[in-house]
């Protein structure tokens, strides 16, 4: 019995000289003095060996025992959640709060996304292919043969000289490579990353992402082009916007025209980027050339058929004002980060 009531009037000293500072530190005396395997429970347990004629007696020891550890966890819950409430008065709520960084989508992709939003709208399919080509999907199947002068027009990635193997100049191999294993009708625009051995500069970098598009059915015309051209100016650059076609040439159409449209920055009246024309070439177009239906097996005498293609940077440039391309690929978060919340 001895024993026992030295070790009540241990732990009653250890009960008050607890000091709870945070809620783990009131949870962690719960456990040890009022827990199912706490101290009490256990003196509580040594009732059994008490003699019959002393057990009133020790019992009453007991309760004031678990009666002085309840009140002692009591007395710590309340301080310790008059002090959270301390904490929270003199919390200044006026305080700025931690900023979230909300990521975007890169304006290139952006862009692309709405070119192809727009064109799905006319019933264009998207197409990719390789960017690692052969010179026949690459060159020689858009009518362009080996000792063709066009072809320096394209200063091109050589992977392998025999046989030739490349890093493709353009997307208009995805256009072959659909004529390749489809029939008429086409209707198909091929988005993707090209590249040609160029200075890096503001205005030129050696990859670069283009979105080309391919029309081939019967009775097609160069007004169906021209129609579906303005549909896409005017879906992306708004009503306003006026579009002039100038004669070009290119290889695999025929006749070929570029189109231009009135300068965004200075309305038409003429700046820097418009060279003081009025005027911005944004893509090259044209009908299909006869030969390179006949580089598939597509009956030109039934078939006929347009093909355009656009540089996505270029569009980029002209929708958000920017005027370097090295920003593209730069990852500079200052950049980036202006296009959030963009569509």
């Amino acid at each position: 019995m001895e024993q026992l009531l030295q070790q009540i009037e241990a732990c009653k000293n250890e009960v008050a000289a607890f000091k709870a500072h945070t809620p783990d530190d009131v949870e962690a005396f719960r456990i040890k003095y009022l827990g199912t395997k706490g101290l009490v429970k256990s003196i509580m347990g040594e009732m059994k060996n008490v003699p019959n004629e002393q057990k009133k007696a020790f019992g009453q020891i007991l309760n004031q025992f678990k009666a002085f550890v309840e009140a002692a966890f009591a007395q710590l819950q309340a301080n310790n959640e008059a002090n959270s409430q301390n904490e929270t008065a003199n919390f200044d709520w006026s305080l700025p709060g931690d900023t979230t960084l909300v990521g975007t989508r890169h304006p290139l992709s952006i862009v692309r996304n709405q070119i192809v939003s727009i064109f799905k709208k006319l019933g264009f399919a998207v197409a990719e292919g390789p960017e690692i080509e052969d010179d026949w999907h690459n060159f020689g199947a858009m009518n362009l043969p080996e000792d063709h002068p066009a072809r320096d027009m394209q200063d091109t990635f050589y992977i392998n000289q025999n046989p030739a193997w490349l890093l493709r100049t353009h997307t208009s191999s995805v256009q072959a490579r659909v004529m390749e294993n489809q029939k008429p009708p086409i209707r198909v625009i091929c988005p993707g990353r090209v590249y040609r051995n160029e200075t890096i500069s503001a205005r030129a970098h050696c990859f670069f992402h283009q979105i080309e598009g391919l029309y081939i059915d019967e009775n097609v015309s160069f007004a169906d082009l021209k129609q579906t051209l303005y549909f896409f100016v005017q879906e992306m650059f708004g009503k306003d916007v006026k579009v002039r076609f100038r004669p070009s040439y290119f290889p695999f159409t025929e006749p070929s025209a570029e189109m231009d449209i009135s300068c965004l920055i200075c309305g038409g009246d003429g700046c820097n980027v418009c060279k003081h024309t009025g005027w911005v070439e944004i893509l090259g177009s044209g009908m299909v050339h006869p030969k390179v239906l006949e580089n598939f097996g597509i009956d030109s005498t039934k078939y006929t058929g347009f093909a355009f293609g656009m540089g996505v940077e270029r569009i980029c440039q002209l929708k958000y004002r920017v005027n370097d391309l090295r920003l593209y690929s730069q990852n500079d978060v200052r950049f980036l980060k202006q296009f959030t919340g963009a569509l």
